[in-house]
């Protein structure tokens, strides 16, 4: 049995450990390079089944303390669980944030383990927050809504791309953007030829059924999150925020996981990709356009909450209006909205952490913090502008 205490401490240290398993896992098999300190190795290939590597690692290396890393894909978190339930620390890591050779050509799953036990032996490798059993079924949830809003929106395209190939006009009227259950009706009641007639009815029946499927699993999501307590008053001090309805606080709770693990302000929009790309060299600044890291579907849904804020928040909308006048040209918009979605994402980092709802500061509590903001500046500390 492995004597190692479980580790939860979120900074890996190389020398508290005797050697470094590096797993290259694909759903048959595990390729695993075991290295210790002196750069003594041993390759195996083993079945993808976490009790069998669990047996080999008791049996090879017999009280030893073993730190194991894999890359982070589709088998999911279910060698985690295995491996810390053992008692063995574990990692998993993202395959973009993994260290290789510019020059090297060659990739095979032996090459890749040891890559990665050699890169955790060094310190080099950042862990992803792997989330509690709870979140990952929200997820699940949340993912699969995703799914049914995508082919709800691409069965929409494909209705009118066929309406336009064949001449036929759009029954919706200009001032009807929405597709109404009127509009549904008009389609199905078309006069056209009889294959178009035909084809044109299949795919109005995957609309309505993905657009069932869409309630259905809001409902779901909706039922999930009320029977967890800690979710449900989470989603509430996240809803509080002018402009995050229950959609975008339910996906933004499953995607951040456990608030206890958030530790730095802007962490979230950095997640979220939100914050802007940076170049810089000596005394030359060059920010470009932001990282684009994280879900996609999150960033947008955030962008989108951003453009209903700023017309209630008269705060924001300063913020906007702000960042707008400096940047008068095609994309300036489109900045001065990213930038209030980053700054919603400081709002939900305060709701969260401080477990509290979203009060609005008046005008004077501005002006009190802005001066207290400067005071701080000329001490040297940093407070952190929600």
């Amino acid at each position: 049995m492995q004597l190692q205490e479980r580790v939860f401490s979120a900074q890996f240290i190389p020398a508290e450990y005797d050697v470094f398993a590096g797993l290259d896992v694909d759903k048959k098999s595990i390729a695993a390079t075991f290295l210790d300190h002196y750069n003594q190795i041993k390759q195996v290939k083993i079945p993808y089944d976490a009790q069998a590597l669990i047996s080999y690692a008791q049996s090879r290396y017999p009280n030893k303390r073993i730190a194991f890393v894999y890359e982070a894909g589709p088998t999911g978190f279910g060698l985690y669980d295995n491996l810390t339930a053992e008692n063995y620390f574990c990692m998993v890591t993202s395959a973009s944030n993994i260290p290789r050779e510019p020059g090297n050509r060659v990739k095979t799953n032996r090459i890749d383990s040891r890559n990665l036990s050699e890169n955790l032996r060094g310190g080099q490798l950042r862990p992803v927050h792997v989330p509690t059993q709870i979140y990952r079924e929200l997820r699940h949830l949340i993912k699969l809504r995703d799914t049914f809003v995508q082919q709800t929106k691409a069965t929409k395209t494909r209705i009118k791309a066929l309406l336009l190939l064949n001449g036929i006009p759009f029954p919706a009227s200009e001032m009807e953007k929405r597709w109404t259950k009127s509009v549904v009706k008009k389609l199905k009641e078309l006069k056209c030829p009889e294959a178009i007639h035909f084809h044109l009815n299949r795919l109005v029946l995957s609309l309505e059924f993905f657009h069932r499927n869409v309630i259905d699993t809001t409902r779901a999501i909706r039922n999930f999150c009320k029977n967890n307590e800690e979710i449900a008053q989470n989603i509430k001090y996240v809803t509080s925020i002018p402009g995050i309805g229950f959609i975008t606080a339910s996906q933004l709770i499953a995607r951040i996981g456990d608030w206890r693990k958030l530790y730095r302000f802007d962490q979230i929009g950095s997640f979220l990709g939100l914050v802007p790309s940076e170049h810089s060299t000596g005394d030359n600044i060059r920010r470009g356009s932001i990282t684009r890291m994280g879900n996609t579907n999150l960033r947008s849904k955030l962008i989108q909450c951003a453009w209903i804020t700023i017309r209630i928040d008269a705060q924001l909308r300063d913020f906007y209006d702000k960042i707008y006048a400096r940047n008068r040209n095609a994309y300036g918009a489109q900045k001065a909205i990213t930038a209030v979605a980053r700054k919603l994402t400081t709002r939900v980092y305060a709701v969260l952490t401080e477990q509290r709802y979203f009060e609005r500061r008046s005008t004077t509590e501005n002006k009190d913090k802005n001066l207290l903001k400067e005071k701080n500046a000329l001490s040297g500390e940093r407070l952190v502008d929600l």
